[in-house]
Order: C-alpha cells, then structure tokens, then sequence
C-alpha cells in the first residue's frame, strides 16, 4: 500500500490542477499514449524507449543500503560501548540475583571487541536448556531459514542468472537479472526445473524439521527436567457438564491414577476484594515509604543547620510510643501523606490509618472467604484441572474421549502452567466458546483486509498540499500557521502509525482472549496465525500487487490488449522494493534488537521517577523484558515466505535474504542468551506452525509461476508447474496427516525406553527389561561401557556413530531421533520439588491461595521505620529489612544478595 501511495502522490504533484485522481490517470494514459506513437513513428526512438527500460532500480537499492548500513554501524558502535557500562541492560541474565545459578549464562569480558570468542563457543542449546524451548526454536527457525535461502541460491543462480541476462527484452541494471527480461517462451523451462528442485527441497526442510520438532519434543517432555513437573501430569478440561462438576465423579471416570482434582470456582466477588486489599496494602506501602523519607530529608536538612542528630532507638522505645510519634519529630501532621476518597471532590483523609482501617475491615473478610472456596463450597464453574501420579496417565486421559456429546469436555489441554491461566475464560460453556471464536474471527479477518483505510488515513495526512489540490473545500487548511502545518504533515502521521502498528498485536491478542483462549500460550498461537494472516495480506501482498499494478496502469490504459505482457514485465520488477527491504530489515531491526535504546532510556528514566519504593526499585532491576512469540515469529517467517516466493521469479532475492536472516538471528542469539527471558511457554508449538506457515511462500511461487507463465502464452511450462502444484498439495497432505498425532501427544512407546535410558545412565538395571527389547540392549550396553560411578548429568555415548554431513542431512529420522536429541536436555538442571501448601493451591484460582502481601520499607537510622512497621504490623506485615538511604537521603535497597524479603523462588509447574 505504501508503494500505491507513493505512485499516487507522484502523480498528483505532476499535475496539481487535477480535480480527481481519475482525471489525473487519464491524462497520464494520454501523454503515455502521445509518447509511444511519438516513438512508433520515429526511427530514432529506441534510445528513448531504452531509457524507460532502465529502471534506476540499483540506484535506488544503493539509496537504501548507505544510509541503512550507516545507521546499523552508528548503532553498533553505540552498543559496543553502552554494554561496558550498563550491564543491567545488556547483560543481566550473567548476574541477576532473581535467576536461579542455573538459569544464569557465562559472563561476558568487558572489552570492547574481546567478548566476541566467548559469544561464539556459547551453543544454541544453552538456550534450550537455561532459557525455553521456544527461544531455542526461533533460534533454529532463523538459521534454517537463512540456510534455506543460501541453498536456494546455489541452485538458482548458476541457471536462472544467465538464462535471464539473455532474455531479449532490453531491461537493465538489476532488472536485467529477473525473469520479467525473458522474452524467449522456450527459456522458461529452465525456470520451470530450477523451481521443482528448489520448491521441493523447501518441502523436504519443512518434512526435516518437523521430524526434528518431534523427537526433540519428546525428549524434553520426557526428560526428568520436566515429566517430574506437576504441570506435565496435570490436564486442564473446559466446557465440563454440570453434572460432571463432582469429584467423586470425576475420580470413577479417571481411575485410581488421579492425585488431585481443582475444579474451577467463580471467584468474582473475592478476586474484587484482595484485588482491593492489594491496591490498599501498596496505597500504605507507599504512604509510609513517603512519610520515612520526609523524616529523614528533614532530619538530613536540620543537621546540616547545626541541628542535634537524635540517636537510633531500641525496639521498646519504638514501642511505646504512639503511632507515628517519631515521624512527628520531624514531619507536621499537615505534611503527612493524605489522598482523596473520590477525586478532587471527595473527604481528605489521612492516607496510613486510612489504608489500616480499609486493611482491617478486608483481610478478615478474604480470609474466610478463601477457607470456604478451599472446603469446596464455593460455585463451581466448568472448567476442571486434573492431575495424575505419573505422566503416562495424564497422558492417556488427555489422548482418549472424555465425553460422549460432542464439545463437551473439550478443548482439553495438558501441560498448564497455573501462571498462565486466563481464569475468567474457563467459565466459558460451549455455545459461548463457539459463538465467541466465530465473531473474534470474523473480525481478525476484516480487519487484516481493511487494515488499508486507517493506513491510507494516515498517508493522506502526510501529503495535505495535494489534498487540498484536490478537494478546493479543504482550502482553510492552508490558514493554520506553518510551524503547527508541519507538524501536522510531518510528524504527526509518522507517530500515528507507529501507533496504529504498536495496537495491531494488542489488538490480536485481546481478540484471542475473547475468543475464549484459557491460556497466555494458546492466546500466543492464536496470535501467530492472526499476525502472520496480516503480514501476508498487508505487507506482502498488496504492495506486491501494488507496486505491479503502479508500475503497469498507464501503459494498460493505452493499450489494454499488451496487459499480459506489461504485467508479466513489472511483477518481477516488484522484486527491487523487497530487496531494499531486507537490507532494510536486516540491518535495523538486528542492529536496532542488540542496542535497544528504548529500554534503556525507559529503564533509566521511568525508575529515576516512579520508582519511589523500595519495591517498585527490585521489581524494574530484577524483571526481564520478554518476547511474545506470537508476534515474533510472523514477522521473520513473512520474511521468509517473500524470499521463498521470489526465489525463482528473481534469485537475487535470496542472497540479501540469507544475510538479512543470519543477521537477525545474531541478535536474537545475543539477546536470548545475556538479555531477556521466556514469560510464556508454548511448549515449541510455535515452531511447526512456523515451518507450515512457511509453505506459503511455495506456494504462491508456484501459483504466480503458473499466472506469469500464461500471461506469457506459455502452456508447457504451464502446466508443468500446474502438475507440481498438485503433486506438492499431496506430499503436504500426507506429511500433515503422519505427523498431527505427534506434535500432540506422547507415544507410549517411549515410555519404557526412556526408563530403561534413565537406568542405564544411573547405573541400574532397567525395570521390566527383557534381553530382546531395544531399550535394555542399549542400557546394558551403556552399563558395560562405563567404568567411572555415573555423574548425575551423564547421558551415556551418542547411539550413533558421526554421520558424514550429507548422511545426517538425508537421514534425520536416524540422525535427529530421539535417542541423539535426549542428550541435549539436561537431567540435572533443577530438583523438582513442591512445598505442601504449594501443592495443595496450585490450580486454585489466585484469589483462593493469595496471601497477604508483606510490605516494604526502608530503613532509617530515627527508628521512624521501626515503629511504623510495629504499628502497621498489627493489621498486615511490613518490614524495614534490606533498604535504607544514602547519606544523601537517596533511596537505596541491597543489590548485593538481590534476596529482599519480597523475594519468592521461582516455582518450576
């Protein structure tokens, strides 16, 4: 759409008297139509005729790539001296006291270049086993894909070049390179194999990865690391019958196997009231932080007048003395903190025995609210989390029918973290789910197709001078001052569609939440589909079609009857603005990802001025941003998919597609080993839904091929390329079918052989072995060859011998099975153990098992903190423990341990 509107603008700025775009178009057609008559008649035209065939289009990449190489240099440059100096922001996951040792990677030199040796030897498993499976999987995505492009241009280029500088149409510069300059009907033959070896072994990648993704799925689910996880045994059904709302029920249904049964409760009215409790209990955190400090900037102030400094005081003293004694010292009832109880209109009162009273009345209250939802007399809601001994048996129950009415009793999902439940959604019966994702959908879909209107808003705003040329009614724009004009034109449209760009995925994920997603990673793979449908519709294809149709109207419109042949000329030539765009891409968002100035300059500026408590400062230094995949992945396999389908119709593409990737996946390599962290767990489900996403790009090759080959009344390559259509529509059905089992479920298959792998790492012999079974023969024979006592983190030797890399290449069913990707997930990574009372409430509702925040204070040397916290701490706890001030009265809170008392370790669901 940019590209149309460019072509639009240019026109209207040629002939500013135009009245409407029509008019505009016509009279373009009808000098075009003047110039080619000119040139029919004229021997002498064919120079002027070559000039039209020159299209600047190197000039243009060149115009793209200094200024964009410039910036990325300026932005490195940046970065390598910024990471030496803020280490929170660009090495945190080296020393965060918030991360497990574990979790942590290998600190970096501070150098200026020499941490680059350390960078390299880092693998990309470390992230698989210290980070997520899904930042490993877009790792992996990256690199194939960068791989994919670099392949295809060794099968491409040595043929379709030459074939195409040949062609006989007269195009120059980088055109000359496309298939749009192949006049020769015959050549196309050539484009026609080159596009059956290359699309087919696009296929093949998707077919390799997706037996890579299995068998790496099942090693990791199957790995201690995780099948001891409570999350892994524990099956989440939703639209459950009223009837089936019973535990008793629910256990005759599901065996002996069950351990515990959580069916969900309508909490709304208590999740209202400890959301009111919490909001009371920061109001007091923040009320006494403020009233400490103001004593303390006063006690500070008088002792630089020659004030007496009043000693600490021991805990009796603190004591004895009535609430807020101390601080009166200091502070004057006047100047203590107060609020509103309705804005500007409402009672003032005194903000701490307000908060304590409020305190008072509300925790009482939740307190016996949360034992009745616990004795299971609470109102049940459909929706139930059923949690087994073992894995197999959660698995069993999530791989077999559990009703025998249609959607009830489904979706069914296993593997939930507690954490990521959207719990309103699972009230949800089937009718509301059903209707719900209809509309959500409905409106998904019109909105990735007039996604063009707010845009083409915006574009009009850019170019109000021809407007206002022509609509004449719009003329008192002209009265506004220059200086605001401006920044109408010019600023404002540039802010109001990084807006609308920054809502697009908002907007995505809210619609997943509507549609009834009862998960943070299901709402993440609706957004996948969502964003990736947009990058198609928006970004690629209506500005390929676009800038096909821009640069083909005016000679269209003088002669209809060559349309096929300007179209099949400028499709190809589309291909200029996407290799610009990649050098764009490429070079901006990796450059840009490693030095994220905005984090920095947030980080830096938003704590200097909200963080106010001792709280708000752990929080800002000890979270990590995080990626949301749903958004993340579209945009690179849109990549993707551009170079895919342009591979053929123009090649050069895929070079600067293969450097844009690899680029990109250098950065996210750096940022997902030293910077940010995984917040949503979608298992690696993101992953094959990328490879199947990728198709599409071979897809609308293959089509485009078939509609370029009949513009050009060429029937052999035609229907050549019709017959592969189909044969590759087979193929995918086939692979779809093989595998939708197991990117789903666990086979039980490799439930004894995992045992029998666990014992002969152990040292032990194999429960239930047999000499035939393949599982104890490679036990015992792991057993036989260890001669040292077992190391908890000994995955015994590789089950295979190397493999040549073409054999590895050819064979993944071998050389990526399950036994080979085992050994890349770690056994001894973190012990998986559950406190009693963590257990017992972890698939309640929040609101069932939330507890009463312990406040924070800092510490000052008046004892103020003291007895505020003694005070306070007869309604709800606070401490004064691992904050303090300066001796400037700054705030300041023990970075050392980052172990404050609000700390809570990480529980591994």
């Amino acid at each position: 759409m940019d590209t149309l509107n460019a072509f639009n603008t240019a026109l209207q700025r040629r002939y500013p008297s135009a009245l409407t775009l029509d008019h505009v178009i016509q009279r373009r057609a009808f000098s075009f139509c003047q110039d080619q008559n000119i040139a029919g008649n004229n021997p002498d035209a064919g120079s002027a005729q070559d000039a039209e065939k020159n299209d600047p289009s190197l000039s243009s990449f060149l115009s793209t790539l200094i200024p964009t190489a410039l910036l990325a240099l300026a932005f490195v440059t940046l970065f390598l001296l910024l990471r030496r100096k803020f280490k929170r922001n660009y090495e945190p996951r080296t020393f965060l006291g918030s991360l497990r040792p574990q979790e942590r990677s290998p600190a970096l030199p501070n150098g200026l270049l020499n941490w680059f040796g350390t960078f390299a030897k880092v693998p990309d498993t470390f992230v698989l086993n210290h980070q997520s499976l899904d930042g490993f999987l877009l790792l992996r995505y990256l690199k194939v894909a960068s791989a994919t492009c670099l392949v295809g241009c060794f099968i491409t280029w040595p043929v379709l070049f030459p074939v195409n500088i040949v062609g006989g149409r007269g195009l120059k510069q980088m055109n000359l390179l496309t298939m749009g300059n192949v006049a020769d009907k015959n050549r196309f033959y050539a484009h026609v194999f080159i596009a059956w070896i290359f699309f087919g072994f696009v296929f093949y990648m998707v077919a390799r990865e997706s037996i890579y993704y299995v068998n790496l799925r099942q090693a990791y689910f199957l790995s201690p690391l995780y099948s001891k996880r409570m999350s892994s045994r524990t099956v989440l059904f939703t639209s459950v019958p009223d009837e089936y709302l019973n535990e008793g029920i629910l256990r005759r249904m599901f065996g002996k196997g069950v351990k515990n049964l959580w069916i969900a409760n309508d909490c709304e009215e208590m999740e209202k009231l400890v959301e009111e409790r919490d909001k009371v209990a920061m109001k007091l955190e923040t009320a006494e932080t403020k009233l400490i400090k103001l004593a303390n900037t006063n006690r500070i102030k008088s002792m630089k007048k020659g004030g007496q400094n009043d000693g600490p005081l021991d805990h009796a003293d603190a004591s004895n003395g009535e609430s807020g004694s101390l601080a009166a010292k200091w502070v004057p009832a006047k100047k203590r903190p107060t609020h509103r109880l309705k804005p500007l209109i409402g009672k003032k009162v005194d903000t701490i025995n307000w908060c304590r009273s409020e305190l008072e009345r509300l925790i009482p209250k939740i307190d016996a609210l949360q034992a009745t939802h616990r004795a299971g007399n609470g109102k049940f809601i459909s929706s139930v989390f059923v949690e087994f001994f073992h894995q197999f048996e959660a698995q069993s129950a999530f791989q077999s029918l559990a009703h025998h009415q249609a959607l009830h009793m489904a979706p069914r999902y296993i593997g939930v973290n507690p954490d990521e439940v959207i719990w309103k959604n699972l009230k949800l019966k089937w009718p509301a789910r059903v209707i719900r994702n209809i509309l959500t959908i409905s409106f998904v879909i019109l909105l990735i197709v007039f996604w063009s209107i707010p845009v083409g808003f915006v574009g009009i705003l850019s170019n109000i001078q021809s407007l206002i040329t022509l609509a004449p009614w719009l003329s008192w724009l002209n009265d506004i001052p220059p200086t605001i004009f401006g920044v109408v034109q010019g600023l404002l449209p540039a802010v109001l569609l990084a807006v609308l760009m920054a809502l697009l995925p908002v907007v995505l994920r809210l619609m997943a939440k509507l549609g009834g997603a009862p998960t943070l990673s299901a709402v993440e793979l609706h957004t996948q589909n969502s964003y990736f449908g947009f990058q198609i519709v928006q970004v690629f294809l209506i500005t390929t079609l676009s800038s096909a149709a821009s640069a083909s109207v005016s000679g269209i419109l003088c002669h209809p009857a060559d349309a096929p042949n300007l179209l099949a000329e400028n499709i190809p030539k589309a291909s200029n603005f996407y290799i610009s765009y990649f050098v764009l891409q490429g070079l901006t968002i990796s450059s840009g990802a490693i030095l994220g100035i905005a984090g920095l300059i947030l980080f830096r500026l938003l704590g200097a001025f909200l963080d106010t408590t001792p709280r708000k400062m752990y929080k800002r230094w000890s979270s990590l941003s995080a990626l949301g995949w749903g958004t993340v992945f579209p945009v690179y396999t849109n990549l993707t998919v551009i170079a895919i389908t342009y591979a053929v119709i123009a090649p050069l593409v895929l070079g600067f597609a293969t450097i844009g990737l690899y680029l990109i996946y250098l950065a996210y390599r750096y940022n997902l080993l030293f910077v940010v962290n995984s917040n949503v767990d979608t298992k690696g489900l993101v992953y094959p839904r990328a490879l199947q996403q990728t198709t599409t790009g071979a897809y609308l090759a293959i089509i485009c091929l078939i509609g370029l080959f009949a513009i050009n009344t060429a029937p052999g390559p035609t229907v050549l390329m019709g017959i592969f259509l189909v044969l590759v529509i087979l193929f995918h059905l086939s692979l779809n079918a093989a595998l939708e089992p197991l990117l789903k479920f666990l086979p039980k298959s490799l439930e004894a052989e995992e045992q029998s792998l666990l014992a002969a790492e152990d040292g032990v012999a194999a429960p239930h072995s047999s000499g035939t079974d393949k599982g104890s023969h490679i036990a015992t024979s792991a057993i036989n060859s260890s001669t040292d006592s077992p190391r908890k983190d000994d995955v015994g030797p590789a089950p295979h011998k190397k493999p040549n890399l073409i054999t590895k290449f050819l064979r993944p069913d071998i050389y990526t099975d399950y036994q080979t990707l085992r050994r890349l997930v770690p056994r001894g990574f973190a012990e998986i153990t559950y406190d009693p009372v963590v257990e017992r409430d972890a698939y309640y509702h929040p609101s069932i098992s939330s507890q009463t925040p312990l406040l924070w204070v800092p510490r000052d040397s008046m004892g103020v903190s003291r007895q505020e916290c003694l005070h306070s701490g007869k309604v709800i706890p606070m401490t004064d423990e691992g904050a303090g001030f300066d001796e400037k009265g700054k705030l300041t809170w023990d970075r050392e341990t980052a172990r404050p008392p609000i700390w809570q370790e990480k529980v591994y669901y």
